[in-house]
């Protein structure tokens, strides 16, 4: 049984979804302020799909008792991450504060001390996002 589901799974193109609690503000959010391509499906009410560079598609949906992730669910990687929180500063975007003795950021949201740099903010159902710093090679 491993071994048939080891090989039904390997080449599968896997997606992921969440919940948010309403569907026309997770369509502004993702389509007028991130910029993302999305669709929302004509078959199934409540259903929505990013499209993300690459091929992967994401599924959000509406969910009445819906409870915002506690951990980051999405993370967009950018070139810089000072020019992509002031944009999306400028958009209306808040980012989230952290101050605990191994893990504060600073004034404009951004985590600097180790790792890649990284600034986490939320859609409007509470779910966790980030923007990521990576340079391209």
């Amino acid at each position: 049984m491993i071994a048939y589901l080891t090989v039904m799974f390997k080449d599968t193109k896997a997606f992921s979804g969440f919940s948010v609690d309403d569907l026309q503000q997770a369509k502004d959010f993702y389509a007028q302020v991130l910029g993302l391509n999305l669709t929302e499906s004509t078959d199934m009410p409540g259903l929505l799909t990013l499209h993300i560079s690459g091929g992967t598609n994401i599924i959000v949906y509406v969910k009445p008792n819906h409870v915002p992730a506690t951990f980051t669910i999405l993370n967009f990687p950018v070139p810089d991450i000072d020019s992509a929180v002031q944009s999306l500063t400028g958009l209306g975007v808040q980012f989230e504060h952290y101050d605990f003795d191994n893990f504060k950021t600073d004034p404009d949201g951004v985590f600097r001390a180790g790792g890649p740099l990284i600034a986490w903010f939320k859609d409007p159902a509470g779910n966790i996002l980030s923007v990521i710093e990576q340079k391209e090679s």
